[in-house]
Parts: C-alpha cells; sequence; structure tokens
C-alpha cells in the first residue's frame, strides 16, 4: 500500500505525542463497563467550576466522541474547547463525554444498516448510555435526572444518533444538540422514524454549514426534518432553533465556535 495512505495517522500519532494535554483540572476521566457492547468505554467528566463547594443538583449533557471535546491531545482534528467554554459561561451543567468505538464508531453511531457502509448498532449503543451510563452517573453525582435536565448532543454521526435518541427516549431526553448530523447515511428510515413517531416535546438545536461538502446534501436533509418536526408539533412552540454558517464546513471549527450559542439557547 502506498506511503500515502498512512501519513494522516502518522501526522495524527505524532501531533498526539508532541502535544500537550489542554483539558481543563475540571476534567477527568474513568472507565466504565458497557455491557451492551461487550467492551469497557472511556468517559470524560466535566464538573462546573463550584460543584465541589456546592450543595446544588446539575442538569447533565451527554455527548458522544469525547475525545474531541475537551483536549488537543487527543482531538483527531482540533477539540471543542468545552470546558473553557462552559468556564466563560460559568455553565451550571454536568458534561459526560462518551467516547468513540475507534473503528466501530460507524457502527454504533448509525441508527440504522447503510447497504454501502453498513452499521446500525446505535440502538445498544444508547441502550449503554440509558441503561448503564446514566445511571451511574446519577448515583454518583448530583445531577437533576429527569428529562428537561437531560441533553444528549454531538456532531456528524454523533448529531444523527443524537437527534434520533431524543426521539427514541423521550422519557430520558428532553433536549438536543444537533451538529451536522450525517441523515444521509440512514436518509429514508431516519425520515420515516421521524413521520412516524409520537409528538416530540423536546428543544431541539440544529446547526449546519452551506459548504458542508460538494452539493447541498447537509443544508436540505436539515431543512427537510425541520419541516417534519413543524408538522409533527407546531412551529409556534420555539422548540426548535436551526442555526445554518455561511461558509461552514464540515469540521470541530464550526461545531466548537456553535457550542456556546447552543448551549445558551438550550437554557445552560
Amino acid at each position: 500500500m502506498k506511503l500515502i495512505y498512512f501519513l494522516p495517522l502518522l501526522l495524527f500519532i505524532c501531533k498526539t505525542k508532541a502535544q500537550e494535554s489542554t483539558a481543563s483540572k475540571q476534567v477527568s476521566t474513568f472507565t466504565i463497563e458497557a455491557p451492551q457492547l461487550k467492551t469497557s468505554r472511556k468517559i470524560w467528566l466535566y464538573l462546573p467550576k463550584n460543584y465541589e463547594t456546592s450543595t446544588k443538583k446539575y442538569p447533565v449533557i451527554y455527548m458522544h466522541d469525547a475525545q474531541n471535546l475537551f483536549d488537543a491531545k487527543t482531538s483527531f482534528a482540533g477539540e471543542w474547547n468545552v470546558d473553557e467554554k462552559l468556564d466563560s459561561l460559568s455553565a451550571q451543567v454536568i458534561v459526560v463525554g462518551i467516547e468513540n468505538g475507534g473503528e466501530k464508531r460507524l457502527e454504533e453511531l448509525t441508527p440504522y444498516k447503510n447497504e454501502k457502509y453498513g452499521g446500525g448498532n446505535a440502538d445498544k449503543y444508547l441502550e449503554f448510555i440509558v441503561n448503564t451510563l446514566k445511571p451511574e452517573i446519577d448515583k454518583k453525582y448530583r445531577t437533576k435526572p429527569n428529562a428537561k435536565n437531560t441533553t444528549i448532543m454531538g456532531s456528524s454521526l454523533g448529531g444523527l444518533t443524537s437527534f434520533y435518541a431524543v426521539v427514541k427516549y423521550p422519557e430520558v431526553f428532553g433536549k438536543a444538540g444537533v451538529f451536522s448530523p450525517a441523515f444521509w447515511i440512514n436518509r429514508k428510515d431516519i425520515n420515516e422514524y421521524m413521520t412516524n413517531s409520537k409528538k416530540l416535546r423536546a428543544k431541539i438545536y440544529f446547526l449546519c454549514g452551506d459548504s458542508e461538502g460538494d452539493d447541498d446534501d447537509m443544508v436540505n436533509d436539515l431543512n427537510h426534518m425541520e419541516l417534519l418536526l413543524n408538522t409533527n408539533r407546531c412551529y409556534c412552540l420555539n422548540l426548535n432553533k436551526k442555526v445554518i454558517v455561511k461558509g461552514g464546513h464540515h469540521n470541530e471549527k464550526l461545531w466548537r465556535d456553535g457550542f456556546a450559542n447552543a448551549i445558551i439557547w438550550l437554557g445552560y
């Protein structure tokens, strides 16, 4: 195989070795068994600055692809600066970042199997979050465990799965941050799922760029999903917001730059 195919991996390895950790002291990690996935999974945890000196309870945001959220050392193409942005907002929220499964990422973050790319194991991944991880977080930390105070958030495949999660588990997730969702990979199935769902009461923040590919599929898919949502429930309720960034590309910069506004709109 030609060397060029190895270059991105070699560059990532060299970058990881050279880069110092940028995660703040509010961020810690632990590993938890994930029986639904027949493996264990590393979890990143952000606690607000006043957590240790307070007795209050906090809402929780569950986020995918934790490697890219807090630390430049572990990120593939730049981090989201989640900890720094939350600190700057003095946001009173706990964030639970779930590391992706590496080569199993596509499998775990797609609700349905794609004829060309495979996948379709998001149900088990979400069962892990709902039935194993969330109960552990609620037991060990001072959380507000109800759906109104529980958000799920991610980008690309993580955006797709976050949207699917908020539709499938309305009793668990009351809010979602859906960034650059890869609806295209499960377009027919996810549209049908939304069309046939019960009335959805969750708050949903959509974000994408208008330059995320060679065509307008991302924007068109997002507009269509917004239409399905507004058919499911009256748009007058103002439960969903759509932001399309002019010149925005499918990358961490877009999601990093859009994170704070999404958090504020979602009520943190």
